[in-house]
């Protein structure tokens, strides 16, 4: 009697496991990351810039603006805005115009990866190096211009809604901005003017009540005015609220502001996001 064996090739015949949605977005996730670290350049200004320029504005600026309140203390508040706009709506503006002129989106669309696998490596990206960067601004302001950490749960609670709601407001509208530029070189170009101006208008290096009346009106149609507002309510004394143009530090309309620009951000992306260059068709 004899018997047969299938080779081992034929053993087993169960397809290979795909994996599921979870575990695509981590992995496009970690890939954005690795190629956001591996660009020395992105690193340094978005990780490294706020740093700076706290550590330039500190050593020029050191008066009162509010009993208890230092200049500097304000304008960490508006540096920590700042920087969650950087990761988000300024490195999306500029880098998803490169990978759109190399070609690159235009092979993940020709790929079988669902589109928003894409998009959501994108988001934890931004969420990842975000985190990082505000860690980091407020570990050094804490050690070295006498920072207040929040005491409270609320403040705590504050500062992650206004977070999480500013960020998802300037990723969506970074990634709807990067249409406007037509080749790579001209993402920068497009994008950076608009964060500058936004950041000299919204209070970040001036105290926003200092500013003439129609640049505040300006300011308050834009998300970085009522992120940092909603930081210094985190930050700042709960007295110095009085000393906003409001009377109060507005945090029910700082959240209806940010919700509905996360709402717009939304429509222009799915509106006016392009895969492909004009020249590609």
């Amino acid at each position: 009697m004899t018997t047969t064996t299938k080779p081992a090739a034929l053993a087993s015949t169960a397809p290979a496991r795909r994996p599921g949605p979870a575990a695509l977005a981590l992995r496009q996730g970690r890939l954005e990351i690795t190629q956001f670290l591996r660009s020395r350049e992105s690193v340094v200004f978005t990780m490294g810039f706020p740093v700076i320029m706290i550590l330039i504005f500190a050593a020029i600026f050191g008066d009162e603006i509010a009993p208890g309140v230092s200049y500097t203390q304000y304008f960490i508040t508006g540096m920590i805005a700042t920087g969650l706009m950087t990761v988000s709506f300024q490195n999306l503006g500029i880098w998803i115009p490169i990978e759109r002129d190399r070609g690159v989106l235009k092979r993940y669309r020709g790929t079988p990866m669902p589109s928003w696998v894409w998009f959501a490596g994108k988001v934890l990206m931004v969420v990842a190096i975000g985190i990082a960067e505000t860690v980091l601004l407020i570990a050094v302001s804490a050690a070295m211009f006498d920072l207040k950490l929040p005491g409270t749960a609320t403040k705590w609670l504050t500062f992650g809604w206004v977070s999480v709601l500013g960020v998802t407001a300037c990723t969506l509208c970074g990634i709807a901005i990067s249409s406007l530029a037509r080749t790579a070189r001209s993402g920068s170009a497009v994008v950076t003017p608009i964060a500058l101006v936004l950041q000299f208008i919204s209070g970040v290096f001036f105290v926003f009540t200092e500013l003439p009346a129609w640049m505040q009106q300006v300011a308050a149609f834009f998300p970085l005015k009522w992120m940092c507002q909603g930081l210094r309510s985190v930050f700042l004394p709960d007295a110095f609220g009085a000393l906003e143009p409001a009377g109060s530090f507005e945090l029910g309309r700082v959240a209806l502001v940010l919700v509905a620009w996360c709402v717009i951000g939304l429509v222009l992306c799915l509106t006016t996001f392009r895969w492909t260059t004009k020249r590609d068709g």
